[in-house]
């Protein structure tokens, strides 16, 4: 029988051949079945809660994975295997927040972004029908200093209230869109660093919910805001001095367990430190520099 032989730099070519041919098969598969995720502004959620992303596919939720997102806002993973099949009838994609164990496989009703894919892609905001359903960046507001719930003149700079004086008389000063169920405004006082509620509300022409720290002097008005009187947090001391502090008005999920604002903040005011009660000030909005968006890719 004869034998035939291959010069060594033919068979080389050959299984280099191959090699690339099986090669360029496996990175087919994978590209097919990855979804990848670029998404900025994501807050650090801490140990207690992660980031879960998932498809709608005929109308269904499928998870597409987990993952957490570090104090500089970079996430733990952006590269996801999904099911092929999955993924090519996925008709958009939401991201929600769940609790770091959890054994409910539905997603929870935090739901924060969402997209529809066009092609290969969704482009995903807050604006989606699935998460806040509004672009927010019509959001504005009016404030002032002020403490209507005591009688004393000393203590004007210990309150904020979100409401206008530009007319004359106390008038509305947020302009908020309507927020779905499941979720509240809530204002905040950044004091020596320490964010302090004023009450959470759905209302811009209403009291909030709250008023833990007003006077008892006098009932506050129909607006929502708060007074720094009494019942001061460990580490602050009340009346205080609002002015070179900050406030701020956040979107929340409700019901909330957490004392600090949620990553949804969309007007901020620093409080200038010569800041005089009684006069209007406006609010900025931020909703361009801080609200989560980004792109899906599958």
């Amino acid at each position: 029988m004869k034998r035939f032989r291959f010069p060594l730099a033919v068979l080389f070519l050959s299984l280099f051949i191959i090699s690339c041919d099986n090669d360029d098969d496996n990175d087919d598969v994978m590209l097919d079945n990855m979804l990848t995720l670029d998404i900025k502004y994501l807050e650090n959620l801490g140990a207690d809660e992660v980031y879960e992303g998932w498809i709608v596919v005929d109308g269904k939720p499928v998870s597409t994975g987990t993952f957490t997102v570090d104090d500089d806002g970079k996430l733990s993973k952006t590269t996801f295997t999904v099911d092929e099949m999955y993924l090519i009838a996925a008709t958009d994609f939401v991201l929600s927040i769940e609790p770091a164990n959890d054994d409910d496989p539905a997603p929870s009703a935090i739901k924060i972004l969402g997209g529809s894919f066009s092609e290969s892609s969704a482009d995903v905001s807050v604006s989606h029908g699935a998460a806040l359903g509004s672009t927010f960046k019509s959001a504005a507001g009016k404030y002032i200093l002020a403490t209507p719930t005591t009688n004393s003149m000393e203590d004007e700079l210990s309150g904020v209230w979100f409401l206008s004086l530009e007319s004359g008389a106390p008038a509305v000063g947020l302009n908020l869109p309507e927020l779905p169920s499941g979720w509240a405004y809530e204002g905040w006082a950044v004091i020596d660093g320490m964010p302090v509620s004023t009450g959470t509300f759905t209302e811009v022409d209403m009291a909030d919910n709250a008023a833990p720290y007003s006077g008892t002097d006098n009932l506050g008005p129909s607006f929502p805001g708060e007074d720094f009187i009494q019942n001061a947090p460990d580490g602050l001391t009340f009346p205080t001095d609002l002015s070179g502090t900050t406030v701020v008005i956040s979107i929340e999920p409700s019901p909330d367990n957490s004392s600090a604002p949620f990553m949804f903040k969309p007007l901020v005011a620093p409080v200038m430190e010569d800041a005089m009660d009684h006069k209007t000030y406006d609010f900025m909005n931020k909703v361009a520099e801080t609200f989560p968006m980004g792109t899906v890719t599958r």
